[in-house]
């Protein structure tokens, strides 16, 4: 929970809807994550489909971004929104989901030479497999329910499918799950002073 005199001082500048859901996203309120899913992805869904993209990807754009408007504001980053909460996070889903396009368009290109050297190749991949290894470790950490639900979602699982394996009443439950068994992850991970090495 952050401090009331922190509320206190952007209160003045976000409308009381925003408020609402920004509080509701840092608190991790089941209630009202549960409402920004019904009220905002399906419009984050529409998008995504017909941009090339599968329900998967919307889903994992719009974690992102709740996890991003998390992150911004804890660290005071995100200080004003000049529209709705729903604007906002469409837009953000909306050119997250871009740069994500771009990025695999580059990736896919069969005609991009590689620049790097074998040396290059072997230190990247030697780098990749510590930040790897302190994923895990992390991961191993966590409750054995955080540990099943992330391990099905970096899979690629449906939520459906999530649903039935882990026996939780709807998607939107497991949507929630996931949030905030990824925010454990992340903040376990950057808490490490092995992070920073890993990044510089």
């Amino acid at each position: 929970m952050l401090p009331i005199q922190f509320w206190d001082s952007i209160a003045t500048i976000l409308m009381p809807e925003n408020r609402y859901f920004i509080r509701g996203i840092l608190n991790s309120d089941e209630r009202v994550i549960t409402e920004i899913y019904i009220s905002f992805f399906p419009k984050v869904l529409g998008f995504v489909l017909s941009n090339k993209g599968q329900e998967v990807d919307a889903e994992d754009i719009f974690q992102k971004v709740l996890m991003q408007i998390s992150a911004r504001i804890k660290c005071r980053a995100l200080q004003d929104i000049n529209s709705t909460f729903e604007a906002y996070i469409f837009t953000a889903c909306k050119n997250l989901w871009r740069r994500e396009l771009n990025k695999r368009k580059r990736v896919t290109n069969t005609e991009v030479k590689e620049l790097v050297s074998e040396e290059s190749d072997m230190a990247y991949a030697l780098l990749e497999q510590e930040r790897w290894e302190l994923f895990k470790e992390k991961l191993e950490k966590l409750s054995d329910n955080c540990k099943q639900v992330l391990t099905l979602f970096l899979k690629k699982v449906s939520y459906a499918e999530i649903v039935s394996q882990l026996s939780y009443s709807s998607e939107t439950v497991a949507r929630q799950r996931v949030f905030k068994c990824k925010a454990k992850l992340i903040e376990s991970v950057k808490s490490d002073k092995r992070f920073k090495k890993l990044i510089s």
